[in-house]
């Protein structure tokens, strides 16, 4: 199998959306070859295990059952996903099942072109494939911070953290402010670049020159020309343009082992 054949299968309880797709996919997807498409969530995951299609342009939010709950029926997950969805809501939970990528209704034609070509990609590389193990696994897990403290110096002293405590952090010109669980916010006397370094193994991640976020205090990834993150504590980060594929790269390693 190339990236040049690709078989496929469309999944969306609405058949206006299957006829949508289908037709993007045929004037802008040649590679692509639709071999079945459905409309009842009842029978998918048995119709796929069946079929063996390289691809599912899968919906998410479906009567009786969600995208999710097909992909947990199925034992052996040995094709690539890209979930297609009139909702953003969904697209941290997208990342926990290793998809090429999150479509959103109505779908952008540049964008299904470009998903298109990194499942091509994902299926010709063999080795992509063992990334797919995760995906049931991955959802099931409640990933922890290990208990690492962090000394802070201040103008007064210093104080100790936990790093799981720390929810985000936010450059104040030559200092840091760090928002904690507990909506108390203390200012260190370092700029945000050195605590970018310290703290990347940990799991913070710079999103904005402003901005480093705890992943593990993520709750919503919104798209837009960087897009935004919500955290734990419903503060909205900003996720810059240029930090936007780093920023999805490091989540898809985060959220599988």
């Amino acid at each position: 199998m190339t990236i040049n054949s690709i078989n496929a299968i469309l999944v969306d309880d609405e058949q206006r959306g299957i006829n949508a797709l289908q037709k993007l996919i045929e004037l802008h997807c040649p590679q692509v070859s639709i071999i079945a498409s459905f409309n009842d969530p009842s029978i998918v995951s048995s119709r796929i295990s069946s079929l063996k299609p390289d691809l599912v342009f899968l919906d998410i939010a479906m009567p009786d059952k969600n995208g999710f709950e097909i992909l947990k029926e199925i034992p052996v997950i040995d094709f690539e996903i890209i979930f297609v969805t009139a909702h953003n809501q969904f697209a941290l939970q997208a990342f926990h099942f290793s998809a090429v990528d999150y479509l959103l209704k109505p779908v952008d034609s540049d964008l299904l072109k470009a998903a298109v070509l990194r499942a091509g990609q994902r299926l010709a590389d063999k080795s992509n494939n063992r990334n797919l193990e995760t995906l049931v696994f991955n959802t099931q897990q409640n990933r922890m911070m290990p208990e690492m403290k962090l000394c802070i110096p201040s103008l007064k002293g210093f104080q100790v953290i936990n790093i799981r405590d720390i929810v985000f952090c936010e450059a104040a010109s030559n200092y840091t402010n760090f928002h904690l669980l507990d909506r108390s916010t203390i200012c260190a006397s370092k700029p945000i670049q050195e605590y970018e370094e310290l703290l990347e193994d940990a799991g913070l991640l710079r999103t904005h020159k402003s901005f480093l976020i705890n992943m593990a205090h993520i709750k919503e990834y919104l798209r837009g020309e960087g897009g935004t993150v919500l955290l734990t504590n419903n503060v909205e980060v900003e996720v810059s343009r240029r930090r936007k594929e780093y920023f999805i790269n490091k989540m898809k390693e985060y959220f599988k082992y």
